[in-house]
């Protein structure tokens, strides 16, 4: 599984901005808000704010995890856009290629296997009856060898709900350092999963919106 392009860790993509928000497009290996320590300042948040300076965080995605993010440039703003989150009012999609192969269908599948936290190892994550409810649905695009190209909509937002949920049903993500065996880590140079879509109505305008991201790996066949 390969890259379509090299991509740059010193710049920050805008695929949309207007006077209440911004829809950006973060890289595989940039963190979205800073880490412990000092050799882990650098993010988008960090370099959103030097481009504009009033960006505030709204949602994340791994520092694994490519795609649209999407930032507020007030805090009303940030408010009405978290509030959109935590109510399902946004549409998120993502795609990612797994391991082994699933039937390709239009129809969708659906994951609902609550998570919690596995304190002895954190940051990871575990499927748990004690854990938060969880859902994803699911469905395969195209199969390559011994992968396939799946499109995903998280309907909750856990931490690492996508790759925890895909390794649950024995088809881990490639390239997944965190969850993948070394075979799985090894087919990909950096984990195959990217946000492609964010969907909402802005809360300044009541304007319907809708973003889009091409995935920056392929399966090759």
């Amino acid at each position: 599984m390969i890259p379509r392009d090299h991509e740059a860790h010193d710049t920050v993509r805008a695929i949309h901005e207007d006077a209440h928000l911004l829809v950006l497009d973060k890289p595989a290996g940039l963190l979205c808000v800073p880490g412990r320590g000092p050799d882990k300042q650098d993010c988008l948040s960090a370099r959103a704010r030097q481009r504009w300076p009033d960006a505030l965080v709204v949602h994340r995605l791994d520092m694994a995890t490519s795609g649209l993010v999407l930032m507020a440039r007030s805090a009303p703003m940030q408010r009405a856009l978290g509030d959109a989150f935590a109510e399902r009012r946004v549409d998120k999609r993502y795609e990612a290629v797994v391991d082994g192969l699933l039937p390709v269908s239009a129809d969708w599948a659906l994951i609902d296997a609550p998570l919690i936290a596995d304190w002895p190892r954190r940051p990871l994550q575990k499927i748990d009856a004690a854990g938060k409810p969880s859902q994803t649905r699911w469905r395969a695009l195209r199969q390559g060898h011994d992968a396939t190209h799946v499109e995903l909509e998280p309907l909750t937002g856990r931490s690492h709900q996508l790759r925890v949920h895909l390794l649950s049903i024995g088809h881990p993500i490639l390239g997944d350092a965190l969850y993948g065996s070394d075979a799985v880590q090894a087919r990909a140079p950096r984990l195959l999963l990217h946000a492609t879509s964010l969907a909402f109505t802005h809360p300044a305008t009541q304007e319907p919106m809708r973003f889009e991201s091409p995935v920056p790996f392929f399966i090759p066949d």
